[in-house]
């Protein structure tokens, strides 16, 4: 299947984007519609803790797709499930094998949504975050769509084209909750270490 040179497929015109939060979001809804292609925001993200910062980023990304009229979707908050889901990997350090293993869960959830809705496509705005590996990702994706027939993962670097930059100037256009490690108490913890020791 060809693509253009942004990595749009040519028979794509409707997508559903795994969104980890509105400010990841962001910038890629809107290249996504200027290309043509309509998004529906699948929210899911049963990795965040607390759950006071799991309903802050859900319902900031909420408000930025009602603003622009797209579909957002809630996926549900498990995270008991979650935590059963990645037993075993909480001491691997970010970008390790439970990063992994939690981007093939929640990337599975999201295709078998797509596929509920009659969408082709799915994709994910975790490939927008420089704190993440794209091989991760882009592996987890395939992974996907192979546990979900009928199902493609739209992989794509989400950081190149002006897009990281164009974040940073949407985030303070829309004054969005920024927040500050990816999500689970395992990052937050490393988070807080590496904090501490920069601080000594």
């Amino acid at each position: 299947m060809r693509k253009n040179v942004f990595g749009k497929p040519e028979d794509c015109n409707q997508v559903l984007l795994h969104a980890c939060c509105a400010p990841c979001s962001s910038a890629i809804v809107e290249w996504l519609v200027q290309h043509d292609v309509r998004p529906t925001i699948f929210y899911y993200n049963p990795n965040i803790w607390p759950r006071e910062e799991y309903e802050i980023r859900k319902n900031e990304s909420k408000r930025h797709a009602e603003s622009l009229g797209l579909t957002w979707i809630d996926g549900d908050y498990d995270h008991d499930q979650w935590r059963q889901d990645v037993c075993g990997l909480e001491d691997e350090p970010e970008r390790g094998r439970r990063c992994e293993q939690c981007f093939t869960l929640r990337l599975t959830v999201a295709a078998r949504k797509a596929k509920e809705l009659g969408l082709r496509y799915f994709t994910t705005t975790l490939a927008s975050s420089r704190w993440k590996s794209l091989e991760q990702i882009e592996r987890a994706g395939h992974l996907a769509e192979q546990a979900v027939p009928d199902t493609i993962f739209w992989a794509q670097n989400w950081r190149k084209g002006g897009l990281y930059e164009r974040r940073n100037q949407l985030l303070k256009e829309f004054d969005f909750y920024n927040q500050q490690y990816c999500g689970c108490e395992f990052s937050f913890r490393q988070k807080n270490i590496s904090t501490k020791e920069e601080a000594e």
